[in-house]
């Protein structure tokens, strides 16, 4: 009988011995002994034609008070890097650096410059490194940074509130109306949340994208993103499906979490933008971010219509989903890297990925035990999954800032 039916290779069950660690260690050694000679003998000298490094600089935080301007930069190309000169709308100004001194690759410093800015201009600051290298750094709208403050962070919370626990919490009220759905009814509203699902998703992996440009070149912004994305989507999947795949209370557990990520990263670019002075929230703008997340809360509701939770499930999932906003707006209105801003984002879109998986996997079970993909071909599925889109389409010109 063939006792190895796929062909795969013979697993040793013999203890590894000195033999077997010395192939392991010898690798290792000779690695080392390579980048030992590389750094004793610098081989590569001979290809330098006196050129200078290529350098790269970012400017991470941007801070507006009485004493003029503080930048946070990072160096993030090739070698070090030391400022020599600073401009301000291309006249020089003396300034201090903290720590002073050269700044090594992928480290950050703090530039104070005694620049009396004016509430509403716009300013620019152009850093001369010491090899004539420049790197300019635009302020569009002058504005006092935020300080903490409780006026200010009662503030802020009441506009988390409204930006991400209220329109989720509207949605959930809707479970009543929807718990005597029907078969296609069911149907249309899990695939709308695929649909709306669907919609985030790619709206904040292109937010994620456009913040990793902004970031440090160090950082690898893009494969960065995609990188954590991937990771939190196939860590959710292995802890999700530990006793099979999610359903019910469970499946809307992870819808939350889900939003409430992607509602986090919202809120910090929501934060980041207000500390920049890039915007200003009006009624009608916080009234559309209501209106635009109203669906989340549906979404949230449509896997546990067949089931009878307790209001403090309700509470509870109105908070995993919307309260991040709060805490987003808080930490992006205070200090926050794009760089930051682009991870929480990318964990935000793998969580939406893994519960797009999910609700497709109970979409595709929703009429036999066993999953038919084809469901989501079917008149209501289709027209579900359209409506979604549709929706957060529409009400996304409402929100962009």
């Amino acid at each position: 009988m063939n006792e190895n039916p796929r062909n795969f290779p013979a697993v040793s069950t013999v203890a590894p011995g000195p033999r077997h660690l010395l192939w392991l260690i010898l690798p290792l050694i000779v690695l080392i002994a390579a980048v030992l000679w590389l750094l004793q003998v610098d081989p590569l000298r001979g290809f330098s034609n006196g050129a200078p490094p290529v350098e790269n600089m970012t400017v991470e935080r941007t801070v507006l008070d009485e004493d003029g301007l503080r930048l946070q930069v990072r160096a993030g190309g090739s070698e070090a890097m030391t400022i020599a000169q600073v401009q301000v709308d291309a006249a020089y100004w003396q300034f201090r650096q903290e720590p002073s001194g050269t700044i090594s690759r992928g480290d950050t410093a703090w530039v104070a410059i005694p620049f009396p800015w004016i509430l509403g201009e716009a300013h620019t600051v152009t850093f001369v490194t010491n090899t004539g290298a420049t790197f300019d750094h635009e302020i569009p709208v002058a504005v006092p940074t935020p300080k903490v403050s409780g006026s200010g962070l009662v503030s802020q919370a009441i506009l988390g509130v409204f930006v991400g626990i209220l329109p989720v919490a509207i949605g959930l009220l809707c479970y009543p109306a929807l718990r005597g759905a029907g078969r296609n009814t069911m149907t249309f509203l899990l695939a709308m949340t695929v649909g709306l699902l669907a919609f985030l998703l790619v709206d904040t992996m292109i937010e994620a994208l456009e913040l990793a440009n902004k970031a440090a070149a160090v950082f690898q912004g893009s494969v960065m993103v995609v990188l954590i994305a991937a990771v939190s989507f196939l860590a959710l999947v292995v802890i999700g499906r530990r006793r099979g795949s999610p359903t019910g209370l469970a499946l809307a557990t992870y819808i939350a979490i889900g939003i409430g990520l992607h509602n986090f990263g919202e809120g910090l670019a929501i934060g980041a933008a207000f500390a920049a002075g890039a915007a200003g929230l009006g009624t009608f703008l916080v009234l559309g971010f209501t209106l635009h997340n109203i669906t989340e809360g549906i979404g949230i509701a449509a896997p546990i219509l067949h089931v009878r939770p307790r209001i403090v499930h309700f509470l509870g999932l109105a908070l995993l989903a919307g309260g991040p906003a709060v805490f987003g707006i808080w930490l992006g209105s205070l200090a926050v890297a794009p760089h930051w801003t682009a991870i929480a984002l990318a964990i935000g879109a793998g969580a939406i990925a893994q519960v797009i998986v999910e609700v497709t996997a109970l979409l595709a079970r929703s009429h036999n035990a066993r999953a038919d993909y084809m469901q989501i071909l079917n008149p209501a599925a289709f027209g579900g999954i359209a409506t979604g889109l549709a929706f957060m389409y529409v009400t996304a010109m409402l929100v962009k800032i």
